[in-house]
Order: C-alpha cells, then structure tokens, then sequence
C-alpha cells in the first residue's frame, strides 16, 4: 500500500489490485474516518480528499493502513440487462487481438456476467469488471475524439458503455439503445457500484427493447410565468448558472463541478447581500447583456469590465463589485474584460433556478445542470427575502486578475506520479512557460510548451481518480490543468496539482497568458507514521 500525494487536501492510496480497493472502500464506507470528505474508487487506487482541520494527510494513511484489506465485496441482488447491437467499429479488431473469431467475441461478451466495480469518467460510466479473460484488449494507440453515446466497449479488464457522446480509447463492439444516464430517473445512472450486469445480442435474443424520452437535463429557466425577470437579449459566449458545487454524487460518476472563481462568487453575493451559496451566473468574456422587468439589485464580481445601464430616465457607466440598482424596463450590457476570463452576476433574492441532484453548478463536460442561458432565454427571479443581509460596498477582488500575455505563477504539490517521468521530464514542467491555448475551457486548461514532458516508458496507467487542479500528461507531453467541470477519473499520468488556494486564479487566466510552476517541495510519498509531539505540545 502506498500513499501518494495528489493535492494539499487529496491523497491517492495505491493498493495492489480492485479487490483491496473495493475492500478499502467498503471498511471506510462502514467505519468512516473522520476529516474524509469524499472518496473515489479506481482500478486500484482510492482517491481520498479530506479536511487538513480535522486530519493530516500523514494521520490519515496511518489510519488507513490499519484497515483489513482480506474482506470481499457481496455482490448485489440487483441484475441489469444491457441490449447490445454488435456491430462495432473495432469488433474485428478485437477478435484478432485476441485470436478468436467475431462470433467468439461475441459469445463470450453475452455469457459473462460482469460486475459494477465503480463509476467515473463521466456521469452513469460504469467500470465493469468479471468478464472472460480471454476478452482483456488493451485501449486503442489513438484514441477517438468522439464515440456515440450507447458505444458498448472494452478496456484492459473493463467492459463499459459509454452514457454520452465523449472522446475515448476504448474498444467498441457495439451499441445500446438503453439510456445509461437520464437525470428524469432516481438515481439517474442505470449503474451503480456492486449491480451485476449481463450483455444480451439483440439480433439473437428477440427480446423487446423498450427506451424512454430523456427529459430536459436542466431546469426550466425560460418560463415567463412570473414578471419579474431578466429578459436576455445577447450573450455571444453562453453563460451558465453556479453555486459551490455539487458534492455527493461520485458514485453515480458525477464530479462537484461549480463556480471556477470562488471567492469572486462569494463577493457577488455578499455585494447584494444574498445567503451564501445562492446560485449566481458565470459570465465568459463579456458582451452579455439583458433587460430587466422589475426593480432589482445585481452585483458583479470577478473579471473587471464596462457596465452599461440604459434606462427611460437616466443611463450611466459603473463598474463591479458595488451594488447596482435596476428599474423596470432598465437594460444592462457587460462590456468585455481588460484582465480575467469570467465574472459573476447575482441578483438580490436570487434567481429562481432548480436544483439538479442539490446544486445549481451546470457541469459542462457531464452535461449537468441548468440549461446554458442564450439571447431569448428568461431568467426569473426569485426575490427571496429570507437570509438576507445587507448590501455591501467594500468588496474588493481577492487577487490581481492576470491579462493575456501575462506570466502567472501557480503554486503546485508534486504527486501523484511524478515517478512516471524523467527528472528532465519534471525540470521542464517549472522550467519552462506554458502558454494557455484556445481549447481551453472549464474542463481544462491546454497548454503549450516549447519542449514536452519526458516519460519514463509509455506504460499504460489504469484509470484512477483526478482532483481539480490536477496537471496530467497525455501522450502528446503537453500538460492539461484540470478546472472544475474535469473527469473524475482519467487513464494519462498527472505529474502535480495546482495548490488549491491558486484555483480561483486558475480560473481567470485568459488565452494566450503563461503559466509559470512553481513547486511547494519535492515529490515524497506519504508516510503512514504520526507526527511526534514536542515534549510540553498540548494535545
């Protein structure tokens, strides 16, 4: 058992197979330690965050490493039965892997009885594990940029099926017309840790399919029921809605997600005197612009820019982060930011937004959340007057914003495979400037150096959980930093974390600035001793 850095508030732990991890996940589910905050499951690692006030990443493993590892999963009454038309781009490919015909491929896939190991990747994306041995290919040399939503596909020892439309490395073999992830059921993934699952052909079965209309997997923002409202008129990038995030849902393979500057959503907030954690909208780079119904109090915080006020009587300029006051019939259009790449819009009392599974956050990479808000889309307002304070004037940003062609630093922990790479590979990560590229987005950031990341070999890591902020290697040796909306899980090394107390600035750093990384120390493993108290230390 190892224990690995993965963030300051993240550890991995590295065991030596999925039964000890499973086994792991199952003592911590029973007898939880305090300070864990969420845990994610992996091939063979357990992706633990935590809470550095209540326990020390080196009290944690300590704790762990005393946990019974012997123990084996029961595996569920539950049996679900995927339909699969096998037909697969890679079916062919498969079979000469293995050397046995399409038709044994087949046979062997539908007589497997396989078992949910655990979800990630992206919401209602199953591990499953137990299937015939004969069936472990490895991932494709060049993975796909897009597989259909329904692809049934193999991956080392995995079987899977892919819930959306996303870029991927397994092998197909077919498709299903079964909805893996629909946020209309409870829970909305089809699969969940521990169910078994059986594949049947469809050609061979004669069994009926029956598939439901997935419902609209976000609330309903454009009702114009209510008068009070926001009647948006453009929105050239469109935004989205945000809260803290939405935490809880990493066995359904739905990651937290949320607002990408925390503290300048906080100040939003606090500017109009809303509870904390009210939903607010994260603009992208300005020219937003909308006409209000209804008086109304707004504040923005974030990225700096022109804000325009038009009304029947008056128009004015004003800035962020000073409360601003709306009349009926009054429009208001963002100009576009000099420094940072978002700001966020709260309204006094709130919008009125539902929940999807208890956040706000819109997951852009999951597709989770409210609907993206677009020229023609209705805000209505929720005026809520409970909880709120008063209207605050002296907020003020909690950082310089960084402006395209700056060089920003961002503090990093090395971890979790930092092993994986040369020691030139790891000089160049903070050796060099990265400049962040256009594909950037709330998944990521993309950057490009002048010299790659240097690998040890081209070893195929198993998939394994990510945190946010984590910098991982994918073939090409051009680093991604990973922002809110990332996978849970990933196959490419991650060299290193941004420090969380950088994050928010991750989040505003615009195209074409660079990245500077600097390390907090050097890569250790985390040793699983306590601390010794200095003699007279009180407890």
């Amino acid at each position: 058992m190892r224990f690995l850095p993965a963030s300051l508030t993240t550890v991995l732990v590295e065991l030596a197979d999925l039964d000890q991890t499973l086994a792991l996940f199952a003592s911590l589910e029973a007898n939880p330690i305090k300070g864990i905050e969420e845990t994610v499951p992996a091939a063979r690692t357990l992706m633990i965050r935590f809470r550095p006030a209540d326990i020390s990443a080196e009290d944690l493993a300590c704790e762990i490493a005393t946990r019974d590892l012997s123990a084996k999963i029961v595996p569920s009454d539950k049996l679900v039965e995927i339909p699969v038309r096998y037909d697969g781009e890679d079916l062919a490919d498969v079979a000469e892997l293995t050397g046995l015909s399409v038709e044994e491929v087949i046979r062997r896939h539908t007589e497997s009885e396989f078992t949910v190991a655990f979800c990630g990747f992206a919401p209602g994306f199953g591990y499953l594990v137990g299937g015939d041995p004969a069936l472990h290919v490895p991932r494709r040399q060049s993975p796909r940029t897009r597989i259909p939503a329904g692809s049934v596909a193999l991956a080392g020892a995995f079987s899977g099926v892919y819930p959306q439309n996303s870029p991927g490395g397994w092998q197909i073999l077919g498709t299903t017309p079964l909805k893996m992830w629909d946020i209309g059921r409870d829970p909305g993934a089809i699969l969940q840790p521990g169910y078994r699952v059986r594949f049947f052909d469809m050609e061979k079965s004669g069994k009926e399919v029956e598939t439901a209309e997935t419902p609209s997997t976000g609330a309903d923002v454009r009702s114009t029921s209510n008068s009070a409202r926001f009647e948006v008129l453009s929105a050239p990038i469109p935004a989205i809605f945000q809260d803290l995030g939405r935490f809880g849902q990493t066995g359904q393979g739905v990651s937290a997600s949320g607002a990408l500057d925390r503290s300048s959503f906080n100040a939003a907030n606090r500017i109009v005197g809303n509870p904390v954690n009210t939903a607010c909208l994260e603009l992208t780079l300005g020219g937003f612009s909308f006409k209000s119904t209804t008086r109304a109090v707004i504040g923005v915080a974030g990225a700096p820019c022109v804000i325009t006020v038009e009304g029947a009587s008056c128009s004015f300029e004003t800035g962020t982060y000073t409360p601003i006051s709306l009349e009926p019939g009054d429009g208001v259009k963002f100009g576009n930011p000099a420094k940072g790449m978002r700001s966020y819009l709260a309204v006094r009392g709130g919008f009125d937004v539902a929940p999807v599974l208890g956040s706000a956050a819109t997951d852009t990479l999951a597709v989770v959340g409210p609907e993206a808000i677009v020229a023609g889309s209705v805000l209505e307002l929720r005026n809520d007057k409970s909880g709120l304070s008063s209207v605050s004037i002296h907020e003020l940003p909690a950082f310089d914003l960084p402006s395209s062609g700056d060089t920003v630093t961002l503090d990093i922990v090395y971890g979790p495979r930092t092993d994986w790479f040369t020691q030139k590979g790891v000089e160049t990560l903070t050796s060099q400037l990265w400049q962040v590229t256009p594909q950037s987005s709330r998944v990521g950031i993309r950057l490009a150096g002048d010299e790659p990341l240097e690998r040890r070999d081209s070893a195929e890591l198993p998939s394994e959980g990510t945190a946010t902020g984590a910098i991982q290697i994918p073939h090409s040796g051009q680093p991604v930093l990973f922002l809110a909306d990332h996978p849970l899980t990933g196959g490419y090394p991650v060299v290193g974390a941004v420090a969380e107390y950088h994050l928010d600035l991750a989040g505003q750093i615009p195209i074409n600035a660079k990245i500077q990384f600097r390390p907090l120390g050097p890569f250790a493993e985390i040793a699983a001793t306590r601390k010794t108290k200095i003699s007279g230390e009180q407890p």
